[in-house]
Parts: C-alpha cells; structure tokens; sequence
C-alpha cells in the first residue's frame, strides 16, 4: 500500500476526515533524501493501515501549506492528531523512528 499523495486541496479534508493520527510526509521530487524516504513511508503507511494515515505532500505542488507549517527543509515530516500537529522531524528516519513518531499521538 502507498501513501496519499495530498494537494493544497485535499491537504485540510484529509486531517479533518479522521480521528486517526496523520503522519505527512512533506517532500519534493527532486529531493534524494525524499526519494531514499518514500519506500519507507509506504512501508509504514502499509503497516499503520486502519490505525493511522500516513500522506505525502509535494511541496513544490503545496507552498501553501509548506509555509503555513514552516517546512525550511525535507523530507520533514509531521504527525497530525484532530488537525494539530502534535510531533515532527526532520530528515530521512527508520521505519521504527516513524513508527515511535505517530505512537506520541496515539
């Protein structure tokens, strides 16, 4: 299973839509750490099914919501719980790092 592509348009719908915790994956396509990250993402948006989201968004395709949550570098990412960002980080993280991250909204 892959992870969500989000828009600027879906990007607000998609944490709304759910009680889950969201984990986005802020990157750009020609990032090569976000290119090293992505399979893990998918890994843990494979593992994560029906207990949390796990999205992407291309944030050459979103400035927007890039600057609305000050993304300065990537691949950031952010787990979001009732729409709130509640932890991040920065950089390429193991599986197990990204699981631990969307544990702390749980």
């Amino acid at each position: 299973m892959k992870a969500n592509e989000l828009t600027s348009e879906t990007f607000s719908t998609k944490l709304a839509s759910t009680t889950q915790p969201v984990l986005i994956d802020f990157h750009a396509e020609w990032c090569g750490p976000c290119k090293m990250l992505g399979p893990i993402i998918d890994q843990v948006a494979n593992d994560q099914s029906g207990k949390a989201v796990v999205a992407k968004l291309n944030i050459d395709n979103a400035p927007d919501i890039a600057a609305r949550y000050a993304i300065t570098s990537i691949p950031a990412l952010i787990v979001f719980k009732d729409g709130q960002p509640v932890a991040s980080s920065r950089g390429v993280q193991s599986k197990g790092a990204i699981e631990k991250l969307i544990a702390q909204a749980v």
